[in-house]
């Protein structure tokens, strides 16, 4: 599967052509599936979520003009017949991984038996922000907000390297370089901080940033 780990959505020119370069066709001959439960775990999920799939959260994911976009639900996958799902998500050319809480979306992926097919898939895998984090092996105690239920900061481990985004957001004061500094500090592996201009590119285990903004890796 290849990846696009993105702060804020497809929000640049540059962020736009690296996911058409890893979609092999035209983003309008791609069917994509949007999933939004990480949204629910934090203040105003429900509006968040409605927003991310309606267009209308300032971060390009859904209405990019996909040739088809469905809603996959996590947490209502445990309780329906894989044969309802799985076949849908293997066909899918493109997830799309909406923002939130990424603990509380890690426990649904895994739970949902997503995690497990993650690996196998072909299609392109678009985080954004916790749908980002959650690849990595560990968010760090910073981002640590809903709490699994045995504890800790692990997630998916998808990637080697971790994610600080949201860097220097005017919304977000504290989310600045000294913090990413002090949270980069406390992680194992590398780390990387990236504004809202900056998205991760992975295929094949190979790694390269897209950025029209400003970003930063940490190495241990």
């Amino acid at each position: 599967m290849k990846l696009l780990l993105t702060s804020a959505g497809i929000n640049n020119q540059s962020i736009h052509d690296a996911l058409v370069d890893m979609l092999d066709k035209p983003i309008a001959e791609c069917s994509a599936l949007g999933i939004s439960t990480a949204s629910y775990a934090i203040p105003g999920g429900a509006a968040r979520a409605f927003e991310f799939f309606s267009g209308q959260a300032g971060a390009p994911m859904c209405e990019l003009g996909w040739k088809s976009l469905g809603v996959l639900e996590l947490t209502a996958l445990p309780s329906i017949d894989k044969e309802l799902w799985v076949p849908m998500v293997k066909e899918t050319e493109v997830l799309l991984v909406n923002g939130g809480d990424p603990l509380y979306l890690c426990y649904w992926m895994q739970q949902s038996g997503l995690a497990d097919l993650l690996p196998s898939l072909r299609s392109v895998y678009v985080g954004m922000s916790a749908g980002s984090m959650v690849m990595a092996p560990n968010i760090g105690e910073y981002f640590v907000g809903w709490t699994p239920p045995t504890g800790g900061d692990k997630t998916l481990g998808l990637v080697d390297f971790a994610m600080f985004p949201h860097l220097d957001h005017e919304m977000l004061p504290y989310n600045t370089m000294t913090a990413a500094e002090r949270w980069a500090a406390g992680m194992q592996g590398p780390a990387y901080a990236v504004d809202d201009q900056t998205a991760i590119k992975v295929i094949d285990g190979a790694v390269e940033v897209v950025s029209e903004g400003h970003w930063k890796l940490f190495t241990s």
